[in-house]
């Protein structure tokens, strides 16, 4: 028995949006990160870029559990000497909820050139509106 390869003739795209609404952001973004690699089809392999574009929605009305909102962080370094940025999520929520949802997303990608490739197929959208729809895009639940 030989192993199944896909050919790019095999491969069909197609378009989701979930929204985001009073959604738990962990089950959100493993959710969207297995459509994104393609675990969700049958001829799924680790090594070709099979996934499904995905368009969140509604990224500030994001829910958590617990006291994640004041006490997980989000840093980043400038590389110059007292350039550590340390920002609560409860802070990146108000000036960039986009941020939030990607970070957790990527997170559950490959570290490599296909994980990048992966994570350009996620649109992120503070609010319900989205410049995407002539994709036709399918309804997500989660």
């Amino acid at each position: 028995m030989k192993t199944y390869i896909a050919k790019d003739k095999d491969i069909t795209k197609s378009w989701y949006i979930v929204d985001a609404k009073d959604k738990i952001l962990g089950r959100l973004a493993t959710k969207v990160a297995s459509i994104l690699i393609g675990k969700d089809k049958v001829i799924f392999s680790p090594h070709q870029n099979l996934g499904d574009e995905v368009i969140v929605i509604n990224a500030s009305k994001i829910k958590v559990t617990g006291k994640k909102l004041e006490q997980k962080e989000y840093k980043r370094y400038s590389a110059y000497p007292g350039g550590l940025n340390i920002e609560t999520l409860e802070v990146v929520l108000k000036k960039d909820p986009e941020r939030v949802i990607r970070h957790a997303v990527s997170g559950m990608l490959p570290k490599t050139k296909l994980g990048e490739k992966m994570l350009k197929k996620l649109r992120v959208y503070a609010d319900d509106k989205h410049p995407h729809a002539s994709q036709n895009p399918k309804e997500l639940t989660v």
